[in-house]
């Protein structure tokens, strides 16, 4: 989709040039973290819909850690603070959103599960994510040894953690 013209100024467009779109502080953060813990991941996987910020091909599990701005968390009070070019956010914002949602469809569909993180969570409770992430693999390891368990795994302390906003079954943790 085209976007309107962005009129801003100066010190606002060098401040947001330095914005990086991938291997930010927090990705970064649980990528190592993870590997330290001896879990092994591809970054930024682009073969995958949506291009996962850490990618556990081993276990399908696609996790991304989304900035609160881009993504849009609490976007329904957010949207209405906003005051310069409020149309072009509000257009990019949700166009963000829609194509985090078209991209959870297709890996979900693919058979990967999908975690999300804010941002400002990971930066918090880095190991909360971790143990999140190793949780569902160790989960997900009992549900291939063990079909029978898969309803007492389902609430397993993955589902109950409040760090992730989002996972494959779209409820909420």
């Amino acid at each position: 989709m085209k976007h309107q013209k962005l009129e801003t100024l100066p010190e606002i467009s060098k401040r947001m040039s330095k914005v990086k779109l991938k291997r930010g502080v927090a990705e970064t953060m649980l990528s190592k973290a993870l590997w330290h813990r001896g879990v092994r991941y591809r970054l930024n996987y682009r073969a995958l819909a949506g291009s996962p910020d850490i990618a556990i091909t081993k276990h399908k599990a696609a996790i991304f850690v989304d900035g609160e701005f881009w993504h849009g968390h609490e976007w329904e009070s957010r949207k209405s603070k906003l005051k310069r070019n409020r149309e072009y956010w509000i257009e990019k914002i949700e166009e963000n959103m829609a194509r985090d949602k078209r991209n959870d469809d297709i890996l979900i569909a693919a058979g990967w599960t999908v975690i999300h993180f804010w941002e400002r969570d990971v930066l918090k409770n880095l190991d909360e994510c971790v143990d999140m992430i190793i949780a569902l693999i160790a989960a997900q390891r009992n549900v291939n040894k063990y079909p029978d368990n898969i309803l007492e795994l389902n609430t397993a302390s993955v589902a109950d953690s409040s760090v992730a906003y989002e996972m494959s079954n779209k409820t909420d943790c």
